[in-house]
């Protein structure tokens, strides 16, 4: 079944990431060695997933390019910005994520893939000390420099189409203002008036993609996407956006634990969560104000899934007004793991007659290679709904996201329930792929 509406997926796919820290470096390697046959790309949905389609008779188990014309790892040619000049090779040594005997075949590769100068401004990462930074007059400059660089790379490398995604550090967090958030034209206004506190570095990324006919994918939480004014771009552009934060360690397990507590109607009185974890990431994280940023989107996966006005019996108790579980998370910069996080979650549970249970989780991860395959995934995924014809936020790629992006003007609700998640995103791939979406979310 040929679905007519999709654009085959031929040609170069230029992926052009803002970072080219830990997380962009073992991505990079894995793809490159992936393509050599010397590695393989485990936890890549787009890779190894197979969803049905089709019921009864008809019904099949496909891989993702399969049912939809996906590019292919041998089409990705790979560009980076950073605040750093290091290539993609010393990145990925000094990251200490991978060993050498994992990154020397295809360090020639790498080496090439050396970082464009940084659209930067050290107010929203204080702990970042680089001087591979433009030299920006204006936030509109910003922009300006950035679509230039975005042109300069597609026209080099023969780029029939390119995806841009964040994995850059964490901003300062950035309140939505909808003085200046609210509409297309506000924002551009803001942008020419040099608007240095409520527009953020990621915003001129996130803009100058979309004006360059390139979807944009936000890897962190900052405030970049997630405002109307962005909303009413991609879809005047017709591009898909997608955000925000890579779900990888403690709150995929979140995500796909708190609905074991859900379905099996068990109370919840609390859910302590804490993070120890080095690299710049927890370097960044260890000041207040960014770390405020990454609160606020590992804060919201609990609540939309358990929901104490639908079940106050079950979650309508244990924080201070009583009205609601408690709920905290901690993230704790501790420099001897480097890359390797640990998620601690202490979890407060009641049963029959509220007698007390405990749970306690403790996932030692990686986090750039948990990290590595979702972006991956994103970019492949982002630049298939761009060919199918999809704007806005892509709901469908919530699966992959921590915080994922929804419509908080008109009280939706995003979902975090990683099932539920799935279902969208195999949905969408049937209907992208002319099957009927033929799942339910309950």
């Amino acid at each position: 079944m040929e679905n007519q509406n999709v654009e085959p997926a031929e040609g170069n796919l230029g992926i052009m990431v803002v970072g080219l820290g830990a997380v962009t470096s073992t991505f990079m390697t894995g793809v490159l060695m992936a393509r050599k046959g010397l590695a393989k790309p485990v936890g890549s949905m787009t890779q190894y997933d197979k969803i049905r389609v089709g019921k009864g008779a008809d019904k099949k188990y496909l891989s993702y390019g399969e049912i939809v014309p996906m590019a292919k790892l041998d089409d990705i040619v790979f560009g980076a910005w950073d605040v750093y000049p290091a290539n993609a090779f010393q990145s990925a040594m000094y990251a200490e994520v991978l060993q050498e005997k994992d990154i020397l075949p295809v360090k020639d590769e790498l080496e090439k893939i050396v970082p464009i100068k940084a659209a930067f401004d050290k107010n929203f990462a204080k702990r970042l000390d680089g001087d591979n930074v433009k030299d920006c007059k204006t936030r509109w400059d910003m922009v300006e420099q950035i679509r230039a660089d975005i042109r300069k790379f597609k026209a080099e490398n023969n780029c029939a189409r390119i995806v841009v995604a964040w994995a850059a550090s964490t901003e300062i967090y950035v309140e939505p203002n909808m003085q200046v958030h609210d509409t297309l034209e506000h924002l551009e206004a803001a942008m020419k008036a040099d608007d240095r506190v409520n527009i953020a570095p990621s915003m001129c990324y996130a803009y100058a993609a979309l004006a360059e006919g390139a979807p944009f994918i936000m890897g962190a939480p900052n405030t970049t996407v997630d405002i109307p004014a962005m909303w009413e771009m991609s879809e005047k552009l017709g591009l898909p956006i997608a955000g925000k934060d890579f779900k990888t360690g403690q709150t995929l397990v979140k995500s796909g634990f708190a609905p074991i507590i859900g379905t099996r109607c068990l109370g919840l009185s609390g859910w302590f969560s804490t993070n120890i974890l080095g690299n710049r990431d927890g370097l960044v994280l260890d000041e207040p104000a960014n770390f405020r940023t990454k609160e606020v989107s590992k804060l919201s996966t609990l609540e939309t899934i358990l929901k104490p006005d639908a079940q106050p019996d079950l979650y309508g108790h244990g924080n201070d007004t009583d009205d609601q579980y408690y709920h905290k998370v901690r993230i704790n910069y501790y420099p001897p793991r480097n890359d390797n996080k640990e998620g601690w979650d202490a979890i407060d549970i009641f049963g029959w007659m509220n007698y007390p249970m405990q749970i306690k989780i403790n996932f030692l991860c990686r986090d750039s290679i948990l990290a590595a395959p979702l972006l991956l995934d994103l970019c492949l995924l982002s630049d298939l709904a761009a060919r199918a014809g999809r704007s806005g936020i892509q709901r469908f790629l919530s699966f992959f996201l921590k915080a994922p992006m929804h419509d908080y003007t008109k009280g939706e609700e995003p979902v975090n329930h990683l099932f539920q998640q799935y279902t969208m995103l195999k949905n969408a791939l049937r209907e992208i792929g002319g099957y009927e979406a033929d799942e339910e979310i309950d």
